[in-house]
């Protein structure tokens, strides 16, 4: 005799959502940790369209679909959630705050949302201590250029795994991006009346940025 409770039916908005081509793709970034942004209208737009059953549909999974203010969106496990997460490096948290902070700046609009790799380490140098970034790629670095280029792979490394979750996305070369609106997640402790960009500033300067993650700072990531 099949255990199988018939009587919980299948919301018919849901199934419209589940039964879209894309639902499947999606639904995996989403488990990856990748943060859905405007930019990629058709899946932001199934988002947009069947939030409130999919925000149930996750919930089964103690799973929370998260609608940020920026319009971005992103899911968010629970303690007693059984998928996987990780937790971004301190380094990775540094560059994550740091483009929240390009993202906010004058330059955003005058390079058309574009940076580049050489843009970033510039910045991070200029509003960070280079002796203590050197420190989080090698605890016994002494500023040689061996260490210096260590560092750059590693800011190379972060912005890869920022682009994975959907933070930045690559423009022509290589080296070249576009800083989204799903930077924000780095700025949810900085909402509000104080200017965002100065308050990201201090913060940054005074060592909050590389705290310890909390559920904000927190990502879903696949290890493939």
């Amino acid at each position: 005799m099949s255990s199988t409770n018939t009587e919980l039916a299948l919301d018919p908005r849901l199934a419209q959502a589940i039964a879209n081509p894309l639902f499947p793709a999606l639904d995996n970034q989403l488990r990856a940790g990748r943060h859905v942004t405007a930019d990629e209208l058709e899946q932001h737009s199934l988002l947009q369209e069947y939030f409130i059953e999919l925000e149930a549909f996750y919930q089964r999974y103690q799973v929370e679909l998260v609608r940020a203010p920026e319009g971005f969106y992103y899911l968010r496990p629970r303690s007693t959630s059984e998928l996987g997460t990780s937790i971004l490096s301190e380094l990775e948290m540094l560059v994550g705050k740091v483009l929240c902070y390009l993202y906010l700046s004058p330059d955003r609009l005058i390079n058309e949302g574009v940076f580049s790799l050489a843009d970033l380490q510039e910045e991070i140098l200029t509003l960070s201590n280079e002796q203590a970034l050197l420190r989080m790629v090698n605890q016994r670095a002494g500023g040689s250029d061996l260490d210096r280029r260590k560092l750059a792979d590693k800011l190379k490394s972060a912005i890869r795994r920022l682009k994975r979750l959907g933070m930045v996305s690559a423009v022509g070369t290589q080296d070249k991006f576009r800083i989204t609106e799903a930077v924000f997640r780095f700025a949810a402790d900085v909402r509000s009346d104080e200017d965002p960009r100065a308050l990201q500033l201090r913060m940054i300067k005074d060592g909050e940025a590389v705290a310890g993650a909390d559920n904000e700072e927190e990502e879903q990531e696949n290890d493939q």
